[in-house]
């Protein structure tokens, strides 16, 4: 099996991301079943057959105020600052460390309960908005997303931009803010599965390699979020309605999103 096709099959089988798969697969020497496991051990992989228990479910927690916020993702089996390690040996208002009350959890309700991923953004000269999807309690949900703003002004057409920003992440799923920011290692891995189906369709070299010339322009397009269609106005791009804001000061300094059992 080459490694394209196993990146395929590690993808398939857990629902994980192209970098995710490729990385586990390097980190395993080629070896599946090996790489399921650190993805799951990791938190990454969705689900999959031959893994063992997995706390797949769970809610997405957040926490701070508009200028530095955090994401946590807190994972369990069934629905019952971003340092993970520095987090879990962390104080709760119990007097005891966030560990040692999971352990409790865990023992009082018969079921694996881990945090999963931590993420938090604290940007000098900045406004954070959040938006949660599937909202159980006021900063308990299923997806939240933090869009960070830089700018010198704050007005409701600020505010208005950043809710919106913040919705349309959670609906497109950006790879990175720009297409250039995209990690080198997704565009391979993507550009492999393209030139691979693209080998039995029986085109002439060159044709295939324009077409393949466009797939990777139109990913890029796709997963920058500079240049994704706007989801209320899926003519204008990103840009452009930061262009029509007219407000020199605002950029997009960055964005993250956490979605349960992504």
């Amino acid at each position: 099996m080459s490694d394209i096709e196993k990146v395929k099959h590690l993808r398939k089988s857990t629902g994980a991301g192209f970098k995710d798969c490729n990385s586990a697969l390097k980190e395993s020497n080629g070896d599946i079943d090996k790489a399921a496991e650190i993805l799951r051990v990791k938190g990454i992989a969705k689900a999959s057959k031959k893994m063992s228990r997995e706390a797949k479910e769970g809610v997405i927690v957040i926490s701070g105020d508009n200028k530095k916020t955090s994401l946590i993702e807190v994972n369990c089996e069934t629905e019952c600052s971003s340092d993970k390690e520095k987090l879990i040996k962390s104080e709760m208002i119990n007097g005891k460390t966030v560990e040692d009350n999971l352990v409790e959890l865990i023992a009082k309700i018969g079921e694996k309960i881990t945090i999963g991923k931590a993420r938090t953004l604290n940007n000098s000269n900045s406004q954070n908005f959040i938006y949660q999807h599937s909202v159980i309690r006021d900063n308990v949900s299923k997806l939240g997303v933090i869009v960070s703003l830089e700018t010198s002004e704050n007005n409701e057409t600020i505010t208005k931009f950043g809710k919106q920003l913040s919705m349309h992440i959670a609906a497109t799923n950006p790879l990175a803010l720009n297409s250039e920011e995209i990690q080198n290692e997704i565009i391979e891995i993507e550009n492999e599965l393209i030139e691979e189906e693209l080998k039995n369709s029986g085109k002439p070299l060159e044709i295939a390699k324009k077409i393949s010339l466009g797939k990777i322009k139109k990913f890029k397009e796709e997963n920058s979020l500079m240049t994704q269609d706007w989801v209320m106005e899926p003519k204008k791009k990103v840009k452009d309605i930061l262009s029509e804001i007219n407000i020199p000061s605002l950029k997009i300094k960055e964005f993250t999103r956490l979605k349960i059992g992504e």
